[in-house]
C-alpha cells in the first residue's frame, strides 16, 4: 500500500515537472504575441515599417511575423513577407530568410516583385558564406567549398536575365563579376593544392575549368600559368605549348 502511494506520488510530481516545463518553454513564445498590440493589419503595418525604417530589426521582426500570423492572407502578406526576408537579413539570420524566399517564390510565381526576392536571394547566400572574423582581419578563405558563391551567382544571374530592367540588376551586375572571380578563385587554390601534392592531372584539369567556365574572372593567366606547368610536370610538353598559344593570344590573360 505504502509502495503504491510513494509510486502515485512520484508520477504525480513527474507530471508537474513536466507540465512545468513545458509551461516554461512556452512562455516566451506567449510573451511575444503579448508584446505585439491588438491592432489592425494596417495599423501593425504601420508601426513595423517604422521599426524596419529604424533599423530596429527584431522589433520589426516581432511585428511582421505577429501581422503574417494573425492575417495570413491579408492585403499586406506578400509585402510582409518581403520585409521579412530583409529584417532577417540584417539580422544575419539567412536560415530564415531564405526559406522565406523560397516559399515566396513557390507560392508567387509571377509576382511583380519577383526581381527583388531573386536579389535578396542572391545577397542572403553571400552573406550566408561570410565569416566576418576572418573577413574582417584578411584571412584569405578562397578555399572553402564554393557552393553558396555558385548559389548567389545563379541567383543573381536569373535576375540579370529575365529582369533586365529591374533597378536591382546593375547592382546584381557588380556582384556577378566579384562572384565570378571568387569561383575562379577558389578553382586556384585547389589546382594549387592538388599541384604542390604532384597530382598535376587533376591540378591541370582545374585549371582548364577556370578557363572554360571563368574566361571573364581576372584569373584567366593564372589558371593558363598553372596548366601549361602541370603539363610539362607531366611530359606532355605539346598540350603545354598548346597552352602558352592559346595565352598568348588571349587578350586577357596578358
Amino acid at each position: 500500500m505504502i509502495k503504491n502511494l510513494r509510486t502515485h506520488a512520484f508520477r504525480l510530481a513527474l507530471a508537474a515537472s513536466v507540465l512545468g516545463l513545458a509551461a516554461c518553454s512556452s512562455a516566451p513564445e506567449q510573451e511575444d504575441i503579448e508584446r505585439v498590440p491588438n491592432k489592425s493589419a494596417q495599423a501593425l503595418y504601420e508601426d513595423a515599417k517604422q521599426t524596419l525604417d529604424s533599423g530596429l530589426y527584431a522589433r520589426a521582426i516581432e511585428l511582421l511575423g505577429a501581422i503574417n500570423a494573425r492575417y495570413p492572407f491579408g492585403p499586406y502578406a506578400r509585402q510582409v513577407q518581403m520585409d521579412l526576408v530583409y529584417a532577417y537579413y540584417q539580422t544575419g539570420n539567412t536560415d530564415q530568410a531564405l526559406a522565406t524566399i523560397d516559399r515566396f517564390i513557390r507560392l508567387n510565381p509571377n509576382h511583380k516583385d519577383l526581381d527583388y526576392m531573386y536579389y535578396m536571394r542572391g545577397l542572403v547566400s553571400i552573406k550566408a558564406d561570410e565569416n566576418a572574423f576572418q573577413e574582417y582581419f584578411g584571412v584569405d578563405r578562397a578555399d572553402r567549398d564554393a557552393n553558396r558563391t555558385r548559389v548567389a551567382f545563379q541567383d543573381l544571374t536569373t535576375l540579370v536575365k529575365n529582369y533586365p530592367n529591374s533597378p536591382y540588376a546593375p547592382e546584381a551586375k557588380k556582384r556577378i563579376v566579384w562572384l565570378l572571380n571568387k569561383m575562379a578563385r577558389y578553382e586556384l587554390k585547389v589546382a594549387e593544392y592538388y599541384f604542390e601534392r604532384e597530382a598535376y592531372l587533376a591540378a591541370a584539369n582545374r585549371g582548364k575549368y577556370v578557363v572554360e567556365h571563368y574566361s571573364q574572372s581576372s584569373y584567366l593567366k593564372q589558371a593558363f600559368d598553372i596548366m601549361e606547368k602541370s603539363y610539362r610536370k607531366l611530359g606532355l610538353q605539346d598540350l603545354a605549348e598548346n597552352v602558352k598559344k592559346a595565352k598568348s593570344a588571349n587578350p586577357r590573360s596578358k
